[in-house]
């Protein structure tokens, strides 16, 4: 009992803060305005001000302490706002469990018991069980389950984005279950990576439901809604291992900032498309757009229905174990049916079986496969010469028909680098936008497409309005560019080929991140590497042609990019 669990503690966490686990003699509130600011949405409040809680001091116990002439107090978890939070004993069903503490004047004692004890009465087992809640000696605790062999979420997202089956389960569960829990009256309002657990079996539960906002202070005017987003957010999480806010919380670094709620899928390479649309659905209420304009969830029961309209993602197939390196039996090492080996005793030598008997017949099948295996040599080998001087013949042929006039050989040509995904580029301008929707038709392949710039007047420098626009070209992964061949439409285009040299799965947002290796200017540009390893490249147009209608605009039919 005296190893500390992480799965069972309802109030430690503080969004994104330390852990407190201070003495039980001293009491903190490091980390409730971050609190308020990470982890509760934008339409979350206190019921209750600040000073009464922070006035209202926790009873003087300690480790050994006993309520009810039942529960053991082991361990101090947590000290905040006026309460404690214990990891206790149960001595009369002997199991350990988790007990909230605080004094019966506190001004949320009584909506600390109220919610404890509708939340005892839900009774789901997809929610950590609240098991008693009692009043006794001016104290006010509750008492709820102790999960020893259960994780919290946290750690696990710490550790990279979860596969899409995991994080399919991991929306689906947990969306149900706040259904059903708001179909009973009840909400969390704290819903984040430290209040969700997973046992050793893969399910999901969830700890302090309208207990955790209760001991907070913390309510919401639209309680589904609250709850959905943060399901939402959790998903985000685990697509991506970002949280979706600009703020790093729960141990997850934020967005950059200024760039705003983006998609998934956009993020990072390779998230399921799927469930990046879904969270970006349940996020809609915090100012993202729906992928595909679907409309928004707002409660935890319409996300559910969402969950369980899409596709069934299928777990990872297993990886079957290599089998045992081959063992030979005794008959086969040729050991059958001697003694065995001892170690300390001299091996006895194996006698060597007599030779077989020679006879007229023996002798001349030998002689008769000899002759046959020395004609077959023979003809092996005159095979053998007879092809090498053809290829030798051969390769001086095609030496000299792909020599050039100086009589160099040419060089093979670089082999092609899929484009994975680009990005409109214009960290100057009034937006940030710069015709996005025609992004695909500066590299499908079509040079009938193209991609254009806003239209500028007055100088072919942008209207002397910026330095420059262009494209983010995503390889999906650090590797060597050799050549980067821009063809332009209209006109002479100025262009330099810029670099980043960061591997993340976040593409670049400033122009110093990335590097200038080369420039060039015409209709067709070749951008040369000269050893550039990268994974982001920047196409990045610096001067304009003029059109027939007297602006500047620049167009890209085609990028490609080789090794």
């Amino acid at each position: 009992m005296a190893e500390r669990s992480t799965a069972a503690v309802d109030v430690a966490d503080n969004s994104g803060d330390k852990p407190l686990t201070a003495k039980a003699d001293q009491a903190t509130t490091d980390g409730v305005e971050a609190e308020n600011k990470v982890g509760t949405h934008k339409d979350t409040e206190r019921a209750e001000p600040e000073s009464p809680a922070r006035a209202a001091q926790p009873p003087e116990l300690h480790s050994g302490h006993k309520l009810a002439k039942r529960y053991r107090l082991e361990e101090c978890v947590t000290r905040l706002e006026g309460f404690s939070s214990w990891r206790a004993v149960d001595e009369k069903l002997r199991r350990a469990v988790g007990v909230h503490l605080l004094p019966a004047d506190h001004p949320r004692a009584r909506p600390v018991l109220a919610a404890a004890r509708s939340a005892a009465l839900l009774g789901d087992p997809r929610f950590v069980q609240v098991l008693d809640a009692v009043e006794e000696n001016d104290l006010v605790y509750v008492v709820h389950e102790w999960l020893p062999d259960a994780t919290e979420l946290t750690p696990l997202l710490a550790s990279g984005p979860m596969e899409p089956h995991d994080a399919y389960q991991l929306v689906s569960q947990v969306s149900q279950a706040m259904a059903a829990a708001h179909r009973e009256g009840l909400a969390h309002l704290r819903l984040h990576p430290g209040s969700v657990l997973r046992t050793e079996s893969g399910q999901y539960r969830i700890r302090g439901l309208a207990v955790m906002a209760a001991l907070r202070g913390i309510t919401s005017e639209h309680p589904q809604r609250t709850d959905t987003e943060a399901i939402g957010a959790l998903l985000y999480a685990a697509l991506t291992q970002r949280w979706p806010y600009e703020s790093n919380a729960h141990g997850l670094s934020g967005l950059p900032k200024g760039v705003g709620l983006i998609a998934p899928d956009q993020v990072r390479a390779g998230v399921h498309r799927g469930l990046s649309e879904l969270a970006m659905r349940a996020l809609v209420n915090d100012g993202a757009t729906a992928s595909r304009q679907e409309q928004p969830c707002t409660t935890p029961e319409e996300l559910a229905k969402a969950v369980a309209a899409m596709p069934r993602i299928r777990p990872p197939e297993s990886a079957f174990a290599t089998p045992p390196a081959y063992q030979r039996t005794n008959y086969q090492r040729g050991t059958y049916g001697q003694p065995p080996q001892h170690p300390g005793r001299a091996t006895q030598p194996v006698p060597v079986p007599p030779p077989p008997l020679q006879s007229r017949t023996g002798r001349a099948l030998k002689w008769s496969v000899s002759a046959l295996l020395i004609a077959a040599l023979g003809l092996g080998s005159w095979q053998l010469a007879d092809t090498l001087l053809k290829d030798g013949s051969e390769s001086k042929d095609d030496q000299h028909s792909q020599s050039t006039g100086d009589g160099m050989p040419k060089g093979k040509p670089g082999k092609p680098i899929a484009i994975q995904r680009a990005k409109d580029f214009d960290p100057q301008g009034r937006d940030g936008q710069e015709k996005p929707r025609d992004l695909p038709k500066a590299y499908d392949g079509d040079p009938n497409t193209a991609w254009s710039t806003d239209a500028y007047v007055g100088h072919s420098n942008f209207g002397n309005l910026k330095s420059g626009v262009g494209i983010i070209l995503d390889l999906g992964k650090t590797q060597q560019v050799g050549n980067v061949k821009v063809t332009f439409v209209g006109g002479d285009t100025a262009v330099e080929l810029r670099a980043s040299t960061s591997s993340d799965d976040v593409l670049p947002v400033s122009l110093d991140d990335f590097k200038t290796v080369t420039k060039g200017s015409g209709t067709d540009v070749n951008l040369k590497g000269k050893g550039l390893k990268a994974r982001y490249v920047l196409v990045w147009l610096t001067n304009l042609p003029q059109t027939a209608e007297g602006d500047y605009r620049g167009k890209i039919s085609e990028i490609k990019v080789t090794s």
